[in-house]
């Protein structure tokens, strides 16, 4: 299993999930729910206090990731599979242009 953090305007607003079936759920955080209910991280994804699960990566989250050139240097450099979107996502989206970010969260495996 594989998560991140996900800050909205520096702000948490919640974890992103990989799951060990490999489905993909985003939970808002609990804070973020109560604070700022008007401040989703997308229109897909209004802020809720229940999980959304995909088979797939979250579109929006997709699109976080680098295309291209940008793409192979972060494959190749990384070692990450082009195919690997949560490995990527989370290697790639720290400093993201934009007011979303995603942060990975290690394991006592440093995964």
């Amino acid at each position: 299993m594989r998560q991140g953090k996900v800050f909205y305007k520096n702000h948490l607003a919640g974890i992103i999930t990989e799951t060990n079936e490999g489905e993909f759920v985003f939970q808002y955080d609990e804070q973020y729910v109560k604070d700022c209910p008007k401040d989703f991280i997308t229109f897909t994804m209004p802020v809720i206090n229940k999980p959304y699960t995909e088979k797939r990566l979250f579109p929006f989250f997709e699109g976080l990731i680098p295309e291209g050139w940008l793409l192979n240097i972060a494959s190749e450099n990384w070692k990450i599979n082009k195919n690997d979107r949560m490995g990527l996502l989370l290697a790639c989206c720290q400093n993201c242009i934009g007011a979303v970010s995603v942060e990975p969260i290690l394991g006592l495996d440093g995964e």
